[in-house]
């Protein structure tokens, strides 16, 4: 086999709002190497996707012929999980990834005091803050919130103006439960396992030859306390619309979301309606209800950026190609990578020639930061038959995360103009929407990067 890749190629499947991205790197005419990123979806799409996550896993197995070599699982959410439970992961378990990669986070030995990989805190001298509760025990309390928002949110008064905002809490709280089922089955999963952070070696010298793989994220907390919370704002956000560029976004389409309602916490209480109380005072109950469940949208908005920040970032390079997958990494993350860490300036520099970027975060406003990031990329070109354009992937789906009435929308729309003025977009949002693709197909696939 050749001692480095000839060519590389990514497929993007539909699985509506996550991610499923398979990176494989040509040595040669019957020599691949695989990597597969996430396997999750918490809104399957209306037309143009697969019949099931099932058939995902089936077409990933034809697509790698029978053998993942990684198996890159970058953070916990539901929409990159989600898939590796039941019968699908049972299709992924069969192709025996030689390696499972996840954020350090992951690791099931890692101790509730944790603010760091399991490693780094056996062989650290204990300070201080010993035997404190740590990010770690503080990702399970996220959890254990989300699990409550979502019972309150399926047991919450159905009123009109109380829709958007509970559909918003259903998202939200189905997107940050710990998935256990998903969570226990990678850990059965592959044949190794290792548990990263910004620095880590991972030796991938058997499984990619000649693919230079560098951790730019996530931070450890002892490295970066900021990955705790997030900015409200910065010049980095996508908020705005860029000078000479057009704002429209791709066609938008809506759905109701379709799934199960679980169990009330006190299923025998009586419940207290707008009925009940005195005619005087029914006008205020109903903005009672709203701001609480306005309140708890809130807190777990918080909880979905705080865990977007233990998304592995993992730059692939061959030769100076870089190909840049950040999983769904904000602000806070990026910013030790290319600001805050030893040797910050001369990453930044090295990116500069990315030619692949999978968009951060399904095209989250804050996810893609503009000055420390995307106007560094020299490969961008307003004309789409340039050579050597900037190739950008992207899996989302509308009208599930966020708003256009406070420039929150996923995708976000500034974001989306800029990613078609300036690259070649890859994205399976169109899917099955009569723009030419093959019938029957629920994937894109980029065109084949020669090195």
């Amino acid at each position: 086999m050749a001692t480095r890749p000839i060519a590389a190629r990514v497929r993007a499947y539909n699985v509506g709002f996550g991610d499923c991205l398979l990176l494989t790197f040509r040595y040669g005419s019957s020599h691949d190497r695989n990597v597969l990123f996430d396997f999750g979806s918490t809104k399957m799409p209306l037309q143009g996707g697969p019949p099931s996550m099932l058939a995902v896993a089936e077409q990933i197995a034809k697509d790698c012929k029978g053998k993942i070599d990684v198996l890159v699982v970058s953070h916990r959410h539901a929409d990159h999980v989600s898939g590796f439970a039941g019968k699908p992961g049972e299709v992924i378990a069969t192709l025996n990834p030689s390696l499972v990669l996840q954020p350090w986070t992951e690791d099931p030995e890692l101790a509730t005091t944790a603010d760091e990989p399991a490693a780094l805190a056996r062989a650290a001298v204990p300070d201080e803050h010993a035997g404190k509760k740590g990010f770690a025990a503080e990702l399970d309390v996220m959890h254990d919130i989300a699990e409550q928002v979502l019972r309150a949110a399926a047991t919450a008064p159905q009123n009109h103006g109380m829709k958007p905002v509970l559909e918003q809490l259903a998202f939200l709280g189905e997107t940050n439960i710990k998935n256990h089922d998903a969570v226990v089955a990678l850990q059965e999963m592959g044949e190794d396992h290792q548990y990263a952070s910004f620095g880590t070696e991972l030796g991938l010298d058997r499984l990619l030859p000649g693919v230079r793989v560098d951790v730019l994220g996530p931070p450890t907390v002892k490295q970066a306390p900021e990955i705790r919370s997030y900015a409200t704002n910065d010049e980095n956000y996508w908020s705005k619309a860029l000078r000479g560029l057009s704002t429209s976004a791709l066609a938008a389409t809506s759905a109701t979301p379709s799934r199960g309602k679980p169990k009330p916490i006190f299923p025998d209480a009586s419940m207290t309606t707008v009925a009940d109380g005195p005619q005087e005072a029914r006008w205020l109950i109903p903005q009672v209800e709203r701001m609480q469940a306005e309140e708890m949208l809130a807190l777990v908005r918080d909880l979905d950026k705080v865990m977007n920040n233990t998304s592995l970032i993992l730059t692939f390079q061959v030769e100076k190609d870089i190909l840049l997958f950040p999983g769904d990494a904000q602000l806070e993350n990026w910013s030790y990578a290319l600001r805050d860490a030893p040797g910050a300036a001369a990453i930044s520099a090295r990116l500069a020639t990315t030619r692949l970027y999978k968009v951060g975060h399904h095209g989250s406003l804050n996810a893609t930061p503009k000055v420390l990031l995307w106007e560094r990329f020299t490969r961008k070109r307003a004309n789409p038959k340039q050579a050597g354009r900037l190739i950008s992937v992207m899996s989302t789906a509308p009208d599930k995360h966020g708003h256009v009435d406070d420039s929150t929308e996923v995708p976000r729309r500034t974001l989306l103009a800029e990613l078609d003025h300036s690259s070649n977009l890859v994205d399976t949002e169109t899917l099955g929407l009569g723009d030419g693709d093959e019938p029957g197909t629920f994937w894109r696939d980029t065109a084949w990067i020669t090195f």
